[in-house]
């Protein structure tokens, strides 16, 4: 077992002197989404867990592809609970087939990763919750099944996993998503907590919230997470990781939240039916 030290400082500030968005409008007519992405250049997957599908659309809310369905076999899914994307490639977690599946970034199928049925037990994952790629190209799983984190390299290879049982402060006991910085960190939700790994598995940082969040989006340098009401915001640029709850102007309707990303100055708030875009204001 690796010994595990604390290095990153994390605050949470729960002020009105956040970040601040300001409704411009919203897209989309989902049936109930559980998961979205949106790839450098501006393109964006939504993963609805009611129809089986994924659906590429511009950021202006036009529809450009979509594929799935309920099923097992290359480009369907039972489930998809969580889609990451790069410049290149898109990955959706396709929790009850126990895999993960990767596409281009045209939803075009490349390969899956899937060892629930390894002889190999350090590389099983079983009903995975997340999964997200470091710019190095390794790809990190959430496994819910054993309640830890699984790597693999770029061409699908077991590298190792963490976070399991015998990590002591950074065990994991109810993760929800995970979600990777520029610097190669890892950002666990677990509850009303965010844990910290490095890219070899090494517990770094852990904050405790008042919140239990449910979803963690990383673009670039920013961080969000959110509740089923709240979100909170952290410019991973600074030494200290501040988080700070955001608030919403202009609009009225109380938002049930899945998922939220902050993307070019704006702010896309993921709801079961639809996407609400909100911009930045000057404090």
């Amino acid at each position: 077992m690796r010994l595990l030290s604390l290095s990153i400082i994390i605050l949470f500030c729960f002020s009105v002197n956040g970040q601040t968005f300001e409704y411009e409008n919203n897209f989309g007519k989902f049936k109930r989404t559980s998961s979205f992405f949106i790839n450098p250049a501006g393109v964006i997957y939504v993963a609805d867990s009611s129809t089986d599908e994924i659906y590429m659309l511009d950021t202006l809310g036009r529809q450009i592809r979509s594929i799935g369905g309920y099923g097992w076999r290359e480009s369907a899914f039972d489930n998809p609970v969580d889609v990451f994307a790069d410049a290149l490639k898109v990955f959706v977690t396709d929790k009850n087939n126990h895999r993960i599946q990767r596409f281009d970034k045209n939803l075009n199928y490349n390969f899956q990763i899937s060892t629930r049925e390894s002889s190999v037990e350090d590389e099983q994952f079983g009903y995975p919750l997340s999964a997200a790629m470091s710019n190095q190209g390794d790809i990190f799983i959430l496994d819910s099944e054993n309640q830890r984190i699984v790597k693999f390299d770029i061409f699908g290879n077991f590298v190792q996993n963490f976070a399991g049982y015998d990590y002591g402060d950074y065990s994991l006991t109810n993760p929800k998503q995970i979600g990777i910085s520029m610097q190669n960190n890892i950002f666990v939700i677990d509850e009303s907590s965010i844990l910290i790994f490095d890219q070899f598995g090494n517990g770094i940082g852990r904050a405790e919230g008042k919140h239990d969040f449910t979803a963690i989006k990383i673009i670039f340098n920013e961080l969000v997470v959110n509740t089923d009401e709240k979100i909170f915001y952290a410019n991973l640029r600074n030494p200290e990781l501040i988080i700070n709850e955001v608030k919403l102007i202009g609009i009225e309707e109380k938002l049930e939240i899945v998922s939220s990303i902050v993307y070019n100055n704006k702010l896309y708030v993921l709801t079961k039916k639809q996407i609400f875009v909100f911009n930045r204001t000057k404090n």
